[in-house]
């Protein structure tokens, strides 16, 4: 659900990414079978670096930034990771291929029973998802080894921090709708106290709900 505004990855941003995606990253992305994730119209496209739409305003994110914000996740096989905005369910599956645990909310009906019933098929069976408004996470569930956003908010939801655990790290979107936004890592030391650092420009579709 992000393009990534090229041409502007450096000039104070590259300190903070990863010099290259770690090779367990890029291999789940090997493994999970794009073409299952969009509209079979778009399905030659599947394995292209950009954005496809999905339907209802809704895209799949380009290969890269997803890697990116896999791989900036830091996750290993056994934590726990929410998803907001399940889209196709791209993201959720690459995370369990990783063997994480996923929970993942996605706040247009038609989508999430889509990807529920897609990552059911293709045996993501540690994916778990419903239909909700992301901005309030998942309390039952938390607290989270990491969490992603795959909409842009106008900063950084309260909730989602609070659910995150101390040495966690969150990757979100940041900025206005249909405007240049800014990718952010929230990352929570092991008093809980949350960190805040700037990554680069992206431009997502916008977080919406009720909030």
């Amino acid at each position: 659900m992000v393009e990534v505004i090229r041409g502007h990855a450096a000039g104070g941003y590259s300190s903070v990414l990863p010099p290259e995606i770690s090779k367990p990253v890029l291999d789940a992305m090997g493994r999970v079978p794009r073409h299952e994730f969009v509209p079979r119209r778009r399905a030659a496209s599947a394995y292209e670096d950009r954005p496809l739409p999905i339907g209802y305003g809704q895209t799949i994110s380009q290969p890269y930034i997803v890697a990116l914000m896999t791989d900036l996740l830091a996750v290993k096989a056994g934590d726990k990771v929410l998803e907001i905005g399940t889209g196709s369910g791209y993201q959720a599956a690459v995370l369990a291929d990783l063997g994480v645990e996923i929970y993942s909310i996605e706040i247009i009906p038609a989508l999430g029973k889509a990807a529920a019933g897609r990552l059911e098929r293709l045996g993501y069976d540690t994916a778990v998802t419903r239909v909700g408004d992301g901005y309030f996470g998942w309390p039952e569930a938390a607290p989270f080894d990491g969490i992603v956003v795959t909409a842009a908010a106008s900063y950084v939801p309260p909730p989602l921090v609070q659910q995150l655990k101390p040495g966690g790290r969150m990757v979100i979107p940041v900025g206005r709708p249909f405007m240049m936004q800014q990718l952010v890592l929230v990352t929570k030391d092991a008093g809980g106290k949350p960190r805040t650092r700037v990554l680069l420009p992206v431009a997502f579709v916008p977080l919406t709900g009720g909030h």
